[in-house]
């Protein structure tokens, strides 16, 4: 399975999805993706303050002077973990498979142009998020530019 994000349209929004695998238990997936101090090393301007609970508020600081916040619409541990970010809905799924776990990561938006932009970028968190779980040192990759051509070519097709 490959680590590129795949679009979708669904209610006439843009479904942007990536799966990826993992050799370990859905619990130590989840907690990367929902402990704080995890969180802001993967997660674009995360500030570390959550309330992890269903109506709980995230909150994240643009690095412009905006703080805005997102709701937790879901949250089923160590299987769910979904949210609503102003318009657009961020829901993280794992599933138990033979070798360890598959998290489905699916960002919902209205901007079709935007689509090789957040694909890109999600792609990178994602990378980082990997390495994170592996337990290995976070290093984000200089390929923002080389992604967004792939996934210009990608999505041009669809």
């Amino acid at each position: 399975m490959s680590n590129y994000g795949s679009l979708h349209e669904k209610e006439g929004r843009q479904v942007l999805v990536f799966e990826r695998n993992y050799p370990f238990n859905p619990e130590k997936v989840f907690r990367m993706i929902t402990d704080p101090d995890y969180f802001i090393q993967w997660y674009p301007f995360a500030t570390g303050d959550m309330d992890l609970s269903v109506g709980g508020k995230i909150k994240f600081d643009d690095g412009e002077g905006s703080i805005y916040e997102a709701v937790i619409t879901e949250l089923n541990p160590p299987y769910s973990f979904c949210f609503q970010e102003v318009n657009d809905l961020l829901d993280m799924n794992i599933h138990v498979v033979d070798q360890g776990c598959t998290l489905t990561f699916s960002h919902t938006f209205d901007d079709r142009a935007m689509a090789i932009y957040i694909a890109a970028g999600w792609h990178r968190c994602l990378d980082v998020l990997g390495q994170l779980i592996d337990g290995r040192t976070t290093e984000w990759e200089d390929n923002a530019l080389e992604l967004r051509g792939y996934y210009k070519k990608k999505f041009d097709k669809t």
